[in-house]
């Protein structure tokens, strides 16, 4: 199984604290404060009392679950409750209506957006990596995948851990005859867009058959709520391997794989290896921050990346809650940034931040 060198474990045990905060108490938000701050470019004024109301991604909870606690403390007046629920999930809930804010590593496309009840704005907030972790009972060495490996597992054409695809991307080390059990998301899933998105661009059987989606039809496995579930379907599974956020698989201690990529290296995933692929890719992200990230030819890049979109409405009509949830997503942007490298985040580069902070002026100019 993979080792973990200190600054993981560290990660690791910072992450279980934010999730301990994952809804901030409802009491705090009737707090009221008669200062008004600045932090960045961003100023919020503390004295009126908000509750914002997120749903969505889970790969993004544990830094939302950060941001909310941190910015509480900051700011008292103002509460954010974010339910970990899944993309889809929360894709629908702020279509209805029910929720201030959604949240998807899935970024809606231009049919999704004209679908929706008011003009929307994709804003991405974070970038991370999906891992493939494993429990391989007696390895002990890093284990290590090409894209035909990767292909064949999920596609279910490799079916045991012996497969000579596997052992090829791994000389030297002695690989069980273990059947693999596949773990895979059950629920609508940005973090199956991003996987399924990588798997797409490495396989043509895989693009013209499951294809991309937040749900597809997987040809083998387990299906698993959440990156939560999916990481305790892997732990509780020996001979299995699964999609999860590195987040997840830091607290859940799994080990995951080297990914090779584009230009035919072994690259960890990691938080400089995310940074990689977005830099990579940052032209055309300013042309289009939907762009995908996955299977960066960067060098160092990893290549199973993607970002956290947070869904904001043009149509706000409630202007003070339009000005609070500007507030803390530009915070998101300045101090927030800061927070997220501990919990497996790479930070956005400063032209993305720019984007944003240029989209954002537009939703509370629009609700005045």
């Amino acid at each position: 199984m993979k080792s973990f060198n200190k600054s993981a474990l560290g990660a690791s045990g910072l992450l279980i604290a934010s999730l301990a905060f994952a809804i901030v108490g409802c009491g705090s938000g009737t707090q009221t404060a008669d200062s008004t701050t600045t932090t960045g470019s961003t100023t919020a004024t503390s004295g009126t009392p908000e509750k914002l109301m997120g749903a969505g991604s889970t790969f993004v909870n544990p830094a939302m679950s950060k941001w909310a606690f941190e910015y509480n403390k900051k700011f008292p007046s103002v509460t954010i409750d974010y339910q970990s629920v899944g993309s889809g999930t929360g894709i629908s809930q702020y279509k209805a209506g029910t929720v201030d804010f959604g949240a998807s590593d899935a970024p809606l496309n231009d049919k999704d957006l004209a679908d929706m009840p008011s003009p929307t704005l994709n804003i991405p907030v974070v970038s991370g990596a999906v891992v493939l972790s494993y429990n391989v009972p007696g390895l002990t060495a890093d284990l290590k995948l090409s894209p035909d490996a990767v292909s064949g597992i999920f596609l279910g054409t490799i079916k045991n851990w012996n497969d000579p695809k596997i052992t090829a991307d791994n000389p030297g080390v002695t690989l069980p005859s273990t059947p693999i059990t596949v773990c895979h998301r059950s629920d609508g899933s940005g973090t199956s867009f991003i996987f399924t998105n990588y798997l797409a661009a490495i396989s043509p059987a895989w693009k013209s058959g499951p294809g991309i989606g937040k749900t597809v039809p997987w040809p083998a496995g387990l299906g698993g709520k959440g990156n939560d579930g999916v990481a305790g379907l892997i732990t509780q599974t020996p001979g299995s391997l699964g999609y999860v956020e590195l987040a997840y698989a830091v607290q859940k201690k799994l080990a995951f794989a080297d990914i090779k990529d584009a230009v035919g290296d072994f690259v960890k995933p990691s938080v400089e290896s995310t940074t990689a692929a977005v830099i990579g890719e940052t032209e055309a992200l300013k042309k289009d921050v939907r762009t995908s990230i996955v299977n960066s030819p960067a060098k160092g890049a990893y290549p199973i990346c993607g970002f956290t979109y947070v869904l904001v409405s043009k149509g706000m009509k409630d202007a003070n809650k339009a000005k609070a949830l500007v507030d803390f997503l530009n915070w998101t942007q300045n101090d927030g940034q800061t927070m997220i490298a501990d919990l497996q985040y790479a930070p956005l580069p400063k032209d993305l931040v720019d984007m944003n902070k240029a989209s954002l002026d537009q939703v509370v100019a629009a609700a005045k």
